[in-house]
């Protein structure tokens, strides 16, 4: 119990990318740009999409909802990353680490759950296309994206109250530039099998099962298209899923890439590094993405910036 106290009281501390003091104004700069451009990128594609009637339809409507929690996962992360490295305190509170654990479960959670709801949108409108408008109502929409943030919360929740009957010792040091999972349940001094094992499981069933579900809806999607005889309405079908097929790919490959890099290395400094690719490089990219190869988002964000002299 003591140790429990003596916890909560100290916290921890994250060492960050680098312990190098002449590498931190780099590191500070760095990251402050890609938070800025994460923000203002994602906030600009919610403007897009709720100023233009055109774009009020499912497709977007989750595309905005990914928006909105790409600006939250990196707010959750970067802001006490910079704060650190500003004031040179390495330190976070316990009830702050939990906090922020939380939160980076509950929107890497649904990044990947509102991946799997817009596989189904273009699962819907591309082989139902009559139907499309039928199944793909405004209230089942608001419903999935209901049912996706209550599951990602439950699965942080889960993860989150199986840390607090965890005991930490002297050692405090999280060789991370936030409270990840796996970092903090390393750096406890009890027994962490349940916690690991818990891990793996609920981390297979949900990466598992959404990864699943965006592979049958393109297998549906690329069986459809093959089967149109336009070679127009071929090329219309996948460059509605282009820019999707990219976000996924983004997703997955970086967390799949720091997770064999957390497996062959053994220098947790590496890891981290390796973290920045899965919890801050997509959700700078994504609207690049959605804006480059979207041609409706183009025309959009076209008029947007055409509008900005006048407006001066």
């Amino acid at each position: 119990m003591e140790t429990r106290n003596q916890t909560a009281v100290s916290g921890f501390l994250l060492l960050g990318l680098t312990d190098d003091p002449a590498l931190q104004p780099l590191v500070f700069s760095l990251f402050l740009s890609m938070y800025l451009v994460t923000v203002l990128g994602n906030l600009l594609i919610v403007l897009a999409i709720s100023s233009d009637s055109h774009l009020h339809i499912p497709m977007y409507f989750f595309l905005c909802n990914l928006s909105l929690n790409d600006v939250c996962l990196s707010t959750t992360i970067i802001p006490k990353m910079l704060v650190n490295i500003q004031t040179q305190d390495q330190s976070i509170s316990y009830a702050g680490c939990l906090a922020q654990l939380c939160c980076v479960l509950i929107f890497c959670g649904l990044e990947n759950c509102l991946l799997v709801v817009m596989a189904y949108d273009r699962y819907v409108a591309i082989c139902h296309p009559l139907r499309y408008t039928v199944i793909m109502s405004p209230r089942l929409c608001v419903l999935l994206v209901f049912l996706v943030l209550l599951l990602s919360v439950a699965h942080a929740l889960l993860h989150t109250l199986m840390v607090l009957p965890l005991s930490f010792c002297a050692h405090r040091q999280v060789p991370q530039f936030f409270c990840e999972l796996a970092q903090v349940i390393n750096v406890a001094c009890s027994d962490t099998l349940v916690n690991d094992l818990l891990v793996y499981l609920v981390s297979f069933l949900f990466a598992g099962v959404a990864l699943s579900g965006i592979i049958f809806s393109y297998v549906h999607i690329v069986s459809s298209v093959l089967r149109t005889p336009s070679p127009g309405g071929k090329q219309k079908a996948f460059s509605t899923c282009g820019s999707h097929l990219s976000v996924v790919s983004l997703f997955y490959g970086t967390a799949f890439g720091m997770y064999i890099s957390s497996v062959v290395t053994d220098s947790p400094r590496k890891t981290a590094v390796a973290s920045v690719m899965y919890s801050v490089v997509p959700q700078m990219l994504n609207p690049f993405i959605y804006s480059l190869r979207n041609r409706d988002m183009k025309g959009v964000l076209r008029r947007r910036v055409d509008r900005i002299p006048s407006l001066l």
